[in-house]
């Protein structure tokens, strides 16, 4: 495990204990969101091999964090707690826009639904069955969808309100 995994990896613990505090672990509008349940070395692995070839972890100072050079997809930094479709200058799809002005936010249980059947997502969610998704690739195994976003989380944890 990598410096940077571990360190997140703490501060994603010391975190959780302020969480853990609200009763049930959810987040409410404005608040920290729950640390998500995935392993994130696992998911690490998994975002290595399935994300990589569309997506990127990039801070805004311009450090890469995870991924390669791919700008098919959109930057996925602070991903955790974002509203659906708000990264500036990436051109999203109409159906993923539409998700994103119904003020959707991408939760664990949100991420993990869209990873695993984008356009069936999309579908429910904007309960038009026409809706599609531009994200050909299908995160089969919902524990690696898990293992994903906690990995995603640890790299940038949703900013405090």
């Amino acid at each position: 495990m990598n410096l940077f995994v571990a360190t997140a990896i703490a501060a994603s613990l010391i975190g959780a204990s302020a969480i853990a505090s609200t009763g049930n672990g959810a987040a409410e509008a404005g608040s920290a969101m729950a640390v998500p349940g995935g392993d994130i070395a696992a998911g690490d692995a998994a975002f290595a091999t399935q994300c990589t070839s569309c997506h990127i972890v990039k801070s805004d100072d311009g450090e890469l964090l995870a991924g390669n050079r791919a700008t098919v997809g959109p930057n996925l930094y602070r991903i955790a707690g974002r509203p659906v479709a708000a990264v500036k200058g990436f051109k999203y799809g109409k159906s993923l826009h539409a998700a994103g002005e119904t003020g959707a936010v991408w939760s664990e249980e949100e991420f993990t639904a869209y990873v695993q059947d984008p356009t069936g997502w999309l579908k429910a969610k904007l309960d038009d069955p026409k809706a599609r998704s531009k994200m050909g690739w299908k995160v089969r195994d919902p524990q690696e969808a898990t293992d994903i976003f906690a990995y995603l989380h640890s790299l940038a944890p949703p900013e405090e309100k």
